[in-house]
C-alpha cells in the first residue's frame, strides 16, 4: 500500500466479539468490522482510545489474521505494564465494546505473493503476529509455496499460536517449524534451546527444499538485527529481507 492510499484509510468502530488468551501476556481480540476489510498478509492497522476528557492515544497492531472476505480480523495484543493502550485491552476491554480501527495500513512488510521460491520467517515474541497471518493465508491460498517459521520465546508457554503452529507442521507438508526457548530447555529435537544467532537461522533455512527467495523478519531492535545479518549470510539480497521492529 502506498503512503497515498495509506492516507485515505479512515477511522471506523469495531465490536470486539471474541476475546481469547493466548499467553500469560497476550491475549487475541476479534473485531468486527462493519465492511468487508481488504488488507494484504502483513499489513496493520492504528488502533485509538478516546478518554472521557478527550485525551486520546494511539497504538499500531499487526493483524494476525488472514486475509479473507470475512469483516472479522484479530489482533493479538501483549500487555505492556507501562503502555497507554494494551493495559487497557487487557484489564478494561469486554465482549460488546466498540474500538476505533483505522487501516489496513502498510506497503512494504507484505507476503509476496504467487513466488516459485521460498519464503523464510523469523520471529521473536508477539512479533510472530504478522508472519502468523502469511502462515495462515499461506495455508488458506493453497499456494505450493514451502515457508520455514523460526520463532523465538522465552518459554514454552510464551508460544504465541503454539497448538495452532503445531497443528500446520504436522498437516502441511511445505512448513517447517523451528522454536528457540531462550529460559528453559526445548521440548522438541527439532527445537532449540538458546537466542537467536547466524547458525540456528542457517539451520532452519536448511529445512526448506531451497534457498529461499525473501525472508521475513519481526521482533525487538537487537533481535532484528542479528536475524536479518544471518539472512544476508545466507545469500539472500539486502532488498529481499523485510524487517519490522517493536520497542525494546
Amino acid at each position: 500500500m502506498t503512503e497515498a492510499i495509506a492516507a485515505t484509510a479512515q477511522w471506523q468502530s469495531c465490536a470486539i466479539v471474541e476475546i481469547a488468551t493466548r499467553t500469560p501476556a497476550i491475549k487475541s481480540f476479534f473485531l468486527r468490522l462493519p465492511e468487508t476489510f481488504d488488507h494484504t498478509a502483513g499489513q496493520h492497522v492504528d488502533v485509538r482510545l478516546t478518554a472521557p476528557n478527550g485525551y486520546t492515544a494511539m497504538r499500531s497492531y499487526s493483524i494476525a489474521s488472514a486475509p479473507s472476505d470475512s469483516r472479522l480480523i484479530e489482533l493479538a495484543i501483549e500487555r505492556l505494564p507501562d503502555g497507554e493502550v494494551s493495559p487497557f485491552f487487557h484489564d478494561v476491554a469486554q465482549v460488546g465494546d466498540m474500538i476505533e480501527l483505522r487501516g489496513p495500513l502498510g506497503g512494504h512488510f507484505l507476503w509476496p505473493g504467487p513466488s516459485n521460491k521460498p519464503v523464510l520467517l523469523i520471529g521473536a515474541g508477539s512479533g510472530v503476529v504478522p508472519l502468523m497471518a502469511m502462515i495462515r493465508y499461506r495455508k488458506a491460498s493453497g499456494e505450493p509455496v514451502p515457508v520455514a517459521l523460526s520463532l523465538s520465546s522465552r518459554t514454552w508457554g510464551d508460544v504465541l499460536f503454539r497448538d495452532e503452529l503445531l497443528e500446520l507442521e504436522s498437516s502441511l507438508p511445505d512448513f517447517a517449524l523451528a522454536l528457540a526457548l531462550t529460559r528453559e530447555p526445548a521440548k522438541r529435537r527439532t527445537d532449540f534451546s538458546r537466542r537467536i544467532d547466524a547458525r540456528m537461522v542457517a539451520d532452519v533455512a536448511a529445512r526448506l527444499p531451497m534457498s529461499p527467495g525473501c525472508a521475513f523478519v519481526c521482533g525487538s531492535n537487537a533481535f532484528v538485527d542479528i536475524a536479518a545479518d544471518a539472512a544476508l549470510a545466507l545469500g539472500l539480497e539486502a532488498r529481499a529481507i523485510k524487517t519490522e521492529r517493536y520497542g525494546t
